[in-house]
């Protein structure tokens, strides 16, 4: 068995100091990470320790001259245990065996530590019986077991990728029980040993299980067992976010003021408001994601003044940015008169949704907060009659912003009604079905950033998927059933619902009509606002949904008889130039014919503009089919009018 002996990797970013370990006392551990400072206060009391969460990131300690640096966790788990005399700290993974920290140095205390730890590991081969020499967690188990129960050495061992030790911590093979099972043992039976630098108690010499998750493991090895405790490994908070910005900004040039004698001193104003505009958009990421950013500014030679479009473009993998194009501003201009022409008697809506559109496009979505860069670029709520234009809003406000509507993404909720069905967004979780697959909404918006998200008929979806409604309208992302982070911060999310439209009678068991065509549109309005206050509010108790949702609501008017004939009238142009595209016929409508086309279709408004174009399909498009196929031979080129139409049974005239 070989042992290798790494150098501590540094963030290579600008700024960032990589501290060697400290001997001599120990000093206090504040402003550690938290996670770190109950991992050192423990040792006397636990064996072994899993951590589980951001384990591949890189944790700020304080440096020597007062500031912070920054270093990963194999590192910081062997400052705390160098910092009692421990003779070193061994890390094992799969791929390259065992690790030592630290190297020698040249001291020959730690040169001869170092030797007695490779004898021992070299030595501790597995049994001699049987097959357990070629079992690779048998050999793991004899080395855990030599490390933990040495009688002198204090050593601490690390299990890297201890996920990938099993396939599956529910169902262990019997080597896999076997294993587990003795590292239960040993952690119940393993002794503490005395004479630590400045820690009077005895001291275990700790294994400490690195996982993605606290399920990669069996539950039983520490349900229950008061000698192993679990140590979540958070992601870094604001404030370790501005320490580590500051730390990458401050090695740009001419990001320090220089002092009497020239030497670099403090940051600059305009580098300090790019740290901290750097550390409040990289919400999200880690530290060494940061410094990933700050590598990317500096390929591109752009400057601090680009560190948060930086971050997105590494949040979302894509350099273009269509809401930097130009010519939305100008397109924005001319949808102001173009969507109440497609989108007919909803002028209101359509005018609160170019509202939000505007402070998309300029950037200013929720610039009243103190935070809201990963924000939606915009949120809207269409509440209303069916049939009204919200979808067709919807399709319009895609092909608007990036020329296609298939940058509209839909969401039928009345599909995800089952509690189970919120997996269908994010993925199913690890070991069921679809797992490998992934969510449709996640994979969907991680493939194009840029979309425009519609949920159809919001209230059908079961009150679980709220969860993850409000996750995305408050902090911009979703993290899927893999552990990946969607970013929603580039998108347009709609929401559209009936709600207030009609109410739900227990007692008689039936639905009553609360808000009806002849009611005038300020009515609707108050109405149906009331509908969705009282279903958020009270029916499924989650107002905090409804306050992100803010001024967003936009109710949707009836189609009244206006815009009815407007929309009908609509309806038949298409029809006519469908006929001259696909058979090369002139069509033409007689102003009779015209006229009754319009008064039966317009008739019944209450299914709205949908049932408007239904009733032209039947009334008009099926007759004038069946007239035209009876016609042996069409002439492209010919012309022909219908002179006359009739409802019962539905017929048209051709001359």
């Amino acid at each position: 068995m070989t042992t290798t002996t790494p150098d501590t990797p540094p963030i290579s970013g600008p700024g960032v100091r990589i501290d060697k370990p400290e001997g001599g006392r120990p000093a206090p551990f504040d402003g550690w990470p938290a996670f770190i400072r109950e991992f050192e206060s423990t040792l006397a009391v636990h064996s072994q320790f899993v951590f589980h969460g951001n384990l591949r990131d890189w944790f700020l300690v304080p440096g020597r001259d007062g500031g912070s640096t920054v270093v990963p966790l194999a590192s910081l788990v062997w400052r705390v245990l160098e910092r009692y005399g421990y003779s070193c700290l061994v890390v094992y993974d799969q791929v390259d065996g065992f690790t030592l920290f630290p190297r020698t140095d040249g001291d020959p205390r730690r040169a001869q530590e170092r030797q007695a730890v490779e004898r021992l590991l070299d030595g501790s081969g597995a049994k001699e019986a049987g097959d357990d020499k070629d079992d690779p967690l048998a050999q793991l188990y004899e080395r855990i077991k030599a490390v933990t129960q040495h009688p002198e050495l204090r050593i601490g061992l690390v299990v890297d990728y201890a996920s990938r030790l099993v396939r599956d911590s529910t169902e262990l093979s019997p080597a896999e029980q076997d294993f587990f099972v003795g590292c239960l043992k040993l952690s119940e039976t393993a002794p503490r040993k005395g004479g630590f630098e400045n820690r009077p108690s005895p001291l275990y010499n700790p294994v400490v299980w690195l996982v993605q998750s606290d399920r990669d493991l069996p539950a039983w090895l520490g349900d229950g067992n008061v000698r192993v405790r679990n140590i979540a490994v958070p992601s870094p908070d604001l404030g370790e976010r501005e320490k580590t910005a500051r730390l990458l900004v401050g090695g740009a040039p001419s990001a320090r003021e220089l002092d009497e004698q020239g030497r670099p001193g403090e940051l600059t104003g305009r580098a300090d408001s790019a740290a901290k505009e750097f550390a409040a958009a990289s919400e999200g990421l880690t530290l060494a994601a940061m410094n990933e950013v700050m590598k990317l500014v500096a390929d591109r030679g752009t400057g601090l003044s680009s560190l948060p479009e930086a971050v997105r473009t590494y949040k979302l993998g894509v350099l273009d940015n269509p809401w930097r194009r130009g010519y939305l501003l100008d397109r924005i201009r001319q949808a102001e008169t173009e969507l109440p022409a497609r989108v007919i008697g909803q002028e209101r809506a359509v005018a609160g949704t170019l509202d939000v559109l505007k402070r998309a496009v300029l950037g200013l979505t929720g610039a009243q907060a103190r935070r809201s860069v990963d924000r939606p670029r915009g949120t809207l709520f269409f509440a209303g009659p069916t049939g009204v234009g919200k979808t067709e809003l919807a399709k319009a406000i895609a092909a608007l912003l990036f020329g296609d509507e298939s940058a509209y993404l839909r969401f039928d909720m009345s599909e995800f009604s089952a509690e189970h069905a919120a997996d269908r967004l994010v993925g199913a979780p690890p070991g069921y079905v679809g797992y490998e697959a992934g969510g449709e909404l996640t994979n969907a918006v991680r493939q194009d950033p840029f979309r425009v998200v519609l949920f159809d008929e919001i209230e059908k979806a079961h009150p679980r998927l709220l969860d993850k409604f409000l996750q995305i309208l408050e902090d911009g992302r979703l993290t899927d059933a893999r552990g990946n982070t969607t970013y929603f911060s580039e998108t347009i999310l709609i929401f559209t619902s009936n709600l207030g439209i009609q109410e739900w009678d227990p007692q008689r068991e039936i639905r009553i009509v609360k808000v009806t065509p002849d009611q005038p549109y300020e009515e609707v309005i108050e109405r149906v606002t009331e509908g969705v206050q009282r279903h958020f509010n009270l029916v499924l108790g989650r107002p905090e949904l409804l306050n992100r949702l803010g001024g967003n609501i936009l109710v949707f008017d009836f189609i009244r008889p206006e815009p009815a004939r407007r929309i009908c009238d609509n309806a038949l142009g298409n029809v006519l130039g469908l006929v001259g595209k696909e058979l090369g016929l002139t069509l033409a409508l007689s102003e009779r014919a015209r006229d009754d086309l319009l008064a039966w279709c317009t008739e019944d408004l209450a299914n709205g503009g949908r049932g408007i174009l239904n009733a032209v399909e039947t009334g008009f498009v099926n007759p004038l089919a069946r007239a035209l196929f009876e016609r042996r031979r069409l002439e492209p080129g010919g012309r022909l009018t219908v002179t006359a139409v009739h409802r019962e049974p539905p017929s048209v005239e051709l001359r």
